[in-house]
């Protein structure tokens, strides 16, 4: 155009390029600066999230009308694509779906997880999850669990929310135990034990479980018992009214339609 004099109308039809697309200009740089602020805030202070959590969280916790397109193109500029090596798995026959429940307390799952202290202490994780929503109920550390134990944090749960019709738990000692068995009799509540070295039949509370060791429980090193249940307590008010879970459609438990 300059060493010929020639107009950009002229010169766009000669080389073939849409005039539109030559004069086209930017005029969201602000905002892709402001999404890209919150896209790595987002992935520092919770690094296991890929774009899949961090576009539901934006979407429907923040309640940004962002494009997914649009979030995911900055995510990829940023390179904050979470590189998982896959591994090599063997051909195993597929096990039988869980039934997804209908309504909420129809079934609880309990697990246990195990963690140390900083001075090399091992402590215990009691993990209670509503299988309908996938709601954190209890997530209690202690050195040790009895069968009572289970009982008393159970109980303690009961005396806000309405009693499950089914427990799902493994074979633990603390499950098999009298005392609980007795307990869930008394009150009318079916124990559903898994198959012993089948954890694919309890799921949905050993998915949780991956989160938390993932999220926080991996992440940190603890003093005491006192600052674990600080910190539990604190992260399951936040996985159930803040982070996004997919089988909610992106949304957290207490937010999901």
């Amino acid at each position: 155009m300059a060493n010929h004099n020639l107009s950009i109308r002229k010169a766009c039809r000669w080389f073939g390029v849409s005039e539109t697309c030559y004069r086209y200009q930017a005029k969201l740089s602000d905002e892709n600066a402001f999404i890209a602020q919150k896209l790595v805030e987002l992935t520092d202070d919770d690094n296991d999230w890929g774009f899949g959590l961090c576009f539901a969280f934006l979407r429907n916790v923040e309640g940004y009308p962002w494009n997914h397109k649009r979030v995911y193109r900055i995510y990829c500029e940023l390179a904050l694509n979470l590189r998982i090596r896959p591994r090599r798995r063997l051909n195993r026959h597929k096990p039988e779906s869980l039934k997804e429940p209908t309504r909420p307390n129809q079934v609880w799952s309990i697990d246990f997880m195990h963690d140390q202290l900083f001075d090399g202490r091992t402590f215990r994780l009691f993990n209670v999850i509503d299988d309908y929503r996938r709601e954190g109920l209890i997530s209690e550390p202690d050195f040790s669990f009895s069968g009572e134990r289970v009982i008393r944090e159970l109980n303690r749960l009961l005396e806000y929310r309405e009693k499950p019709g089914v427990i799902r738990c493994d074979n633990g000692s603390e499950f098999i135990s009298h005392a609980f068995t007795r307990w869930a009799k008394e009150l009318g509540i079916r124990i559903e034990y898994i198959q012993p070295g089948k954890p694919q039949q309890n799921a949905y509370i050993e998915r949780h479980n991956r989160t938390v060791r993932y999220s926080w429980l991996s992440k940190h090193l603890f003093d005491d018992l006192e600052q674990v249940r600080e910190f539990a307590t604190r992260w399951l008010w936040f996985y159930n009214h803040r982070r996004p879970h997919t089988a909610n459609n992106g949304r957290p438990p207490l937010l999901a339609a």
